[in-house]
């Protein structure tokens, strides 16, 4: 996969062992391993590893496959199995093939070997994806037996290089939000993705027909990973095909869509896709990557993370320590008047809401700290704590601009810091007054905030004042 400095949204894995459980149900890997194991010393292949055109057939009976597919089944399966090390070549000039080292780590090797073994049919399968048609690859060969790629029209690299963008671009798809996984994706969408440029308003026929045949080849390409257990797919409904010779139009009904294939990345597919991201270098998190690490890669490392996995990565990081020890390693890590700060407090105090009365200690050594004083009364007041001190207006004031500074940070303009700044408003009578005094590094930009949030023109331009006033101070 191609290389990419941005991070993806950190993706809750399956566990190894119920991975591994999949990877040997998948029927390619599976049959595979049944060649593997049907195979011996009357085995012969061609010069490329295949199986020879007389053992196909008996492959194909071992598999308890017939059709006129299943040749071709039985031929695939027999190269996942030498690609993947099930099977080995003895001598190439003779053909002989013996039973691979890594047949045995599907029996009896750790998770962790078979979804090696997994990956590197995934491999196998990816690269498979990406060729033409058989049939074009013998109308492009030259006199001397090679590919004309030219008369093909098909840049190999290019072809494998949209595949893994396809898949990226599925994968985030799928990890983005708080429900990985839930909704397959429509063929269109996904090939919307790749082909419609960033900011287009109404595409352009020419466009739309580059979707339409980006969606057709997907269609085979998709056909051609369910079987390794990458994705659940729906294909296109063949009665959509008025005439063999033509692609169908994208769809312009959403009660259609479905009509157009469906694809969605199974549990195992998630970890496959993940593992090529990173080996190509792409920053592509897990949920318990964090567990670990120190409260300070906590807290910035869940910054960037949805809701949900956000609390999932807190939750194994606690998981692994004590409460008292955690909350005051969070509350370490908590500090600071950087611009992280406040999205850290938030995070400290999102964590520190899921430990119970254990951490309490923590929280009264804080009280008196400018920065944590005032989570800390709000954590110890939430929990009836008896003998909480009332905080100071300055300490009230800063913790509402440190408040809202988080949540600028975390969801920028939402309707929900909207709401946030009419109550702050509306219950502090002068609030404005005050709070271009605090003396918090965010003021001038939390003020500012407020009167661009604010729908009431009057105290909109009292807070954008205040922020002016805020501005003046700090730099005096």
């Amino acid at each position: 996969m191609s290389d990419s400095s941005s991070s993806l949204p950190p993706v809750r894995l399956t566990p190894e062992a119920e991975l591994a459980r999949d990877a040997l149900a998948a029927p390619l890997l599976s049959r595979a391993a049944r060649l593997a194991r049907w195979a011996g010393p009357g085995t012969r292949v061609d010069a490329g590893g295949g199986l020879v055109e007389e053992q196909l057939a008996p492959a194909a009976a071992e598999l308890g496959l017939e059709g006129e597919d299943a040749a071709a089944v039985a031929s695939e399966a027999w190269r996942v199995a030498v690609d993947t090390g099930l099977v080995e070549i003895v001598d190439e000039e003779e053909g002989t093939v013996a039973t691979g080292a890594d047949l045995a780590l599907l029996t009896s090797g750790s998770p962790q070997d078979v979804l090696g073994v997994w990956l590197g049919a995934l491999d196998t399968v990816l690269a498979d994806a990406s060729v033409p048609d058989l049939d074009d690859l013998v109308d492009a060969m030259d006199e001397g037996g090679s590919v004309d790629f030219a008369r093909l029209d098909w840049d190999p690299q290019a072809e494998a290089e949209f595949l893994d963008g396809v898949l990226r671009n599925l994968y985030l798809l799928t990890v983005g939000g708080d429900v990985p996984g839930r909704d397959p994706v429509p063929l269109p969408a996904l090939a919307a993705s790749m082909i419609v440029p960033d900011g287009m308003g109404e595409p352009s026929n020419d466009v739309l027909e580059q979707v339409s045949d980006a969606m057709m080849r997907l269609d085979d390409q998709f056909r051609l990973l369910e079987p390794v257990g990458l994705v659940d797919f729906q294909p296109v409904d063949e009665a959509l095909m008025a005439d063999t010779d033509e692609e169908p139009a994208t769809p312009v009904d959403d009660g259609d869509v479905s009509r157009y294939g469906m694809v969605r990345l199974t549990p195992l597919g998630l970890y496959g896709v993940r593992a090529r991201l990173v080996e190509a270098g792409v920053p592509a998190p897990a949920v318990g990557d964090l567990a670990d690490k120190g409260a300070d890669a906590l807290l910035d490392g869940t910054a960037v993370f949805p809701p949900a996995a956000a609390r999932a990565e807190t939750e194994q990081w606690l998981g692994r320590r004590e409460p008292l020890p955690a909350a005051r390693e969070l509350l370490a890590a908590a500090r600071g008047s950087d611009a992280g700060g406040p999205l850290r407090r938030l995070h400290c105090q999102q964590a520190l809401s899921l430990i119970g009365p254990g951490a309490e200690p923590a929280l009264r050594e804080v009280l008196d700290d400018p920065e944590l004083g005032g989570l800390a009364r709000v954590w110890l007041s939430e929990r009836g704590a008896a003998d909480v001190p009332a905080p100071s207006e300055e300490m009230v004031f800063w913790l509402t601009v440190d408040t809202v500074a988080a949540q600028l940070a975390a969801e920028g303009n939402s309707a929900e810091l909207q709401a946030l700044v009419e109550g702050l408003a509306e219950q502090h009578s002068g609030f404005f007054a005050t709070a271009w005094r605090v003396g918090h590094p965010a003021t001038p930009d939390v003020l500012e905030a407020m009167g661009r949030l604010h729908p009431d023109k009057k105290i909109a331009k009292e807070a954008r004042k205040a922020a002016f006033k805020a501005r003046s101070q700090k730099g005096s």
